[in-house]
Protein backbone atom coordinates (compact mmCIF):
# COMPACT_ATOMS: atom_id res chain seq x y z
CA UNK A 1 0.00 0.00 0.00
CA UNK A 2 1.42 3.36 -0.94
CA UNK A 3 1.85 5.89 1.81
CA UNK A 4 1.63 10.04 1.75
CA UNK A 5 -0.73 10.09 -1.43
CA UNK A 6 -1.18 13.67 -0.56
CA UNK A 7 -0.01 17.00 -1.41
CA UNK A 8 1.25 18.30 2.19
CA UNK A 9 2.10 16.98 5.63
CA UNK A 10 3.61 18.50 8.42
CA UNK A 11 6.51 17.05 10.34
CA UNK A 12 6.28 18.24 14.18
CA UNK A 13 8.87 16.98 17.02
CA UNK A 14 7.41 16.26 20.47
CA UNK A 15 7.80 19.14 22.88
CA UNK A 16 8.76 18.14 26.46
CA UNK A 17 10.46 14.67 25.68
CA UNK A 18 13.19 14.94 27.94
CA UNK A 19 15.27 12.26 26.09
CA UNK A 20 15.69 11.24 22.89
CA UNK A 21 12.54 12.34 20.42
CA UNK A 22 9.70 12.08 18.76
CA UNK A 23 8.22 12.83 15.52
CA UNK A 24 4.22 13.22 14.41
CA UNK A 25 3.58 13.60 10.63
CA UNK A 26 -0.32 15.17 9.71
CA UNK A 27 -2.12 15.05 6.86
CA UNK A 28 -3.46 18.50 5.47
CA UNK A 29 -6.48 17.42 7.98
CA UNK A 30 -4.36 17.43 11.19
CA UNK A 31 -4.77 13.60 11.57
CA UNK A 32 -1.92 11.99 12.63
CA UNK A 33 -0.79 9.65 9.56
CA UNK A 34 2.96 8.37 10.93
CA UNK A 35 4.74 8.42 14.40
CA UNK A 36 8.24 7.74 15.15
CA UNK A 37 10.86 8.28 18.33
CA UNK A 38 14.39 8.89 18.01
CA UNK A 39 16.56 6.81 21.27
CA UNK A 40 18.53 8.98 22.86
CA UNK A 41 22.18 8.73 23.51
CA UNK A 42 22.50 6.55 19.91
CA UNK A 43 25.79 6.45 18.22
CA UNK A 44 24.59 4.96 15.12
CA UNK A 45 20.72 6.46 14.21
CA UNK A 46 18.12 4.33 13.51
CA UNK A 47 14.71 5.57 12.77
CA UNK A 48 11.41 3.96 12.72
CA UNK A 49 7.99 5.17 11.06
CA UNK A 50 4.61 3.61 11.78
CA UNK A 51 1.53 4.62 10.95
CA UNK A 52 0.68 5.59 14.78
CA UNK A 53 1.56 6.16 17.79
CA UNK A 54 0.47 2.14 18.69
CA UNK A 55 3.86 1.38 16.54
CA UNK A 56 2.22 -1.83 15.04
CA UNK A 57 2.37 -1.08 11.35
CA UNK A 58 6.03 -0.11 10.32
CA UNK A 59 6.14 1.90 7.09
CA UNK A 60 9.86 2.52 6.90
CA UNK A 61 13.20 2.94 8.63
CA UNK A 62 16.35 5.21 8.69
CA UNK A 63 19.52 3.47 9.47
CA UNK A 64 22.70 4.93 9.53
CA UNK A 65 25.89 3.41 7.94
CA UNK A 66 28.24 5.08 10.43
CA UNK A 67 28.65 5.74 13.75
CA UNK A 68 29.02 9.43 14.30
CA UNK A 69 29.83 10.70 10.87
CA UNK A 70 29.68 14.20 10.33
CA UNK A 71 29.02 13.42 6.32
CA UNK A 72 26.12 10.63 7.13
CA UNK A 73 25.14 8.57 5.09
CA UNK A 74 21.13 7.24 5.70
CA UNK A 75 19.21 4.35 4.41
CA UNK A 76 15.74 4.46 3.86
CA UNK A 77 14.18 0.68 3.67
CA UNK A 78 10.58 -0.39 2.90
CA UNK A 79 9.32 -2.02 6.05
CA UNK A 80 6.91 -4.64 4.37
CA UNK A 81 9.66 -5.63 1.57
CA UNK A 82 13.16 -5.13 3.32
CA UNK A 83 14.10 -3.46 -0.35
CA UNK A 84 16.30 -0.24 -0.09
CA UNK A 85 14.23 2.51 -1.36
CA UNK A 86 17.62 5.22 -1.14
CA UNK A 87 19.70 6.86 0.63
CA UNK A 88 20.37 10.21 2.08
CA UNK A 89 24.05 11.59 2.55
CA UNK A 90 24.53 14.79 4.08
CA UNK A 91 27.91 17.17 2.35
CA UNK A 92 29.53 17.53 5.45
CA UNK A 93 32.00 20.55 5.17
CA UNK A 94 29.65 21.99 2.43
CA UNK A 95 26.45 21.73 4.61
CA UNK A 96 28.79 23.82 7.21
CA UNK A 97 27.58 27.50 5.09
CA UNK A 98 24.71 26.18 3.42
CA UNK A 99 22.56 22.70 3.93
CA UNK A 100 23.18 20.06 1.07
CA UNK A 101 22.19 16.26 1.33
CA UNK A 102 22.40 14.08 -1.89
CA UNK A 103 19.41 11.81 -2.40
CA UNK A 104 20.63 8.32 -3.59
CA UNK A 105 18.29 5.73 -5.40
CA UNK A 106 18.71 1.95 -5.12
CA UNK A 107 21.75 0.66 -5.33
CA UNK A 108 23.44 4.15 -4.40
CA UNK A 109 22.79 5.77 -7.28
CA UNK A 110 23.20 9.63 -7.18
CA UNK A 111 19.22 10.66 -8.51
CA UNK A 112 19.24 14.38 -7.07
CA UNK A 113 19.96 16.56 -3.74
CA UNK A 114 18.09 18.54 -1.30
CA UNK A 115 19.79 21.93 -0.52
CA UNK A 116 18.84 25.13 1.22
CA UNK A 117 17.16 27.84 -0.44
CA UNK A 118 19.94 30.67 -0.47
CA UNK A 119 23.64 31.18 0.80
CA UNK A 120 22.57 34.62 1.46
CA UNK A 121 20.03 33.34 3.79
CA UNK A 122 21.88 30.01 4.90
CA UNK A 123 24.94 32.82 6.35
CA UNK A 124 22.34 34.78 8.29
CA UNK A 125 21.03 32.29 10.08
CA UNK A 126 24.19 31.09 10.81
CA UNK A 127 26.04 33.95 12.08
CA UNK A 128 23.32 36.45 12.55
CA UNK A 129 19.66 34.80 13.78
CA UNK A 130 18.72 31.18 13.88
CA UNK A 131 14.85 32.80 14.04
CA UNK A 132 14.86 32.83 9.79
CA UNK A 133 12.98 29.53 8.92
CA UNK A 134 14.89 27.07 6.86
CA UNK A 135 13.40 25.89 3.62
CA UNK A 136 14.96 22.91 1.50
CA UNK A 137 14.48 22.06 -2.43
CA UNK A 138 14.49 18.38 -2.97
CA UNK A 139 15.62 17.74 -7.13
CA UNK A 140 15.54 14.53 -8.51
CA UNK A 141 16.82 13.89 -12.03
CA UNK A 142 16.87 17.67 -12.55
CA UNK A 143 12.52 18.25 -11.21
CA UNK A 144 11.88 19.69 -8.27
CA UNK A 145 9.46 17.27 -6.54
CA UNK A 146 9.31 18.50 -2.96
CA UNK A 147 9.79 21.29 -0.84
CA UNK A 148 10.55 20.99 3.06
CA UNK A 149 10.08 24.27 4.96
CA UNK A 150 10.43 24.52 8.38
CA UNK A 151 7.35 26.89 10.32
CA UNK A 152 9.07 30.02 12.66
CA UNK A 153 8.83 28.94 16.36
CA UNK A 154 11.67 28.69 18.30
CA UNK A 155 10.69 26.15 20.56
CA UNK A 156 8.88 23.25 18.49
CA UNK A 157 10.58 21.91 15.03
CA UNK A 158 8.10 21.67 12.30
CA UNK A 159 9.07 21.10 8.89
CA UNK A 160 6.07 21.26 6.31
CA UNK A 161 6.76 18.80 3.14
CA UNK A 162 4.79 20.27 0.11
CA UNK A 163 5.24 17.27 -2.88
CA UNK A 164 5.21 18.68 -6.35
CA UNK A 165 2.32 17.87 -8.91
CA UNK A 166 3.92 14.73 -11.28
CA UNK A 167 6.00 13.60 -8.25
CA UNK A 168 7.05 10.34 -9.26
CA UNK A 169 9.47 8.94 -6.55
CA UNK A 170 8.73 6.64 -3.62
CA UNK A 171 6.77 9.26 -1.70
CA UNK A 172 8.26 7.59 1.94
CA UNK A 173 11.54 8.01 0.79
CA UNK A 174 10.98 12.07 0.60
CA UNK A 175 9.35 11.62 3.70
CA UNK A 176 12.35 10.29 5.23
CA UNK A 177 14.08 13.24 4.01
CA UNK A 178 11.95 15.58 6.00
CA UNK A 179 12.11 13.45 9.19
CA UNK A 180 15.91 13.54 8.44
CA UNK A 181 15.71 17.41 8.16
CA UNK A 182 13.55 17.98 11.27
CA UNK A 183 15.85 15.28 13.45
CA UNK A 184 19.65 16.04 12.34
CA UNK A 185 19.27 19.84 11.05
CA UNK A 186 17.42 20.13 14.33
CA UNK A 187 20.10 19.36 16.71
CA UNK A 188 22.05 22.07 14.85
CA UNK A 189 20.15 24.72 17.00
Amino acid sequence: MPYFEGKRYLIRRKILKLVGGAFHVYDESGDVVAYTKMKAFKLKEDLRMYTGEDMEEEIFSIKARNIMDFAATYDVFDSKTGKQLGAFRRKGFKSMLRDEWLVFGPGDVEVGKVSEDSMALALVRRFVSNLIPQTYDCEVDGKKVCVYKQNFNPFVTKVNVVFEPGCDIDRSLLMAGGVLLCAIEGKQD
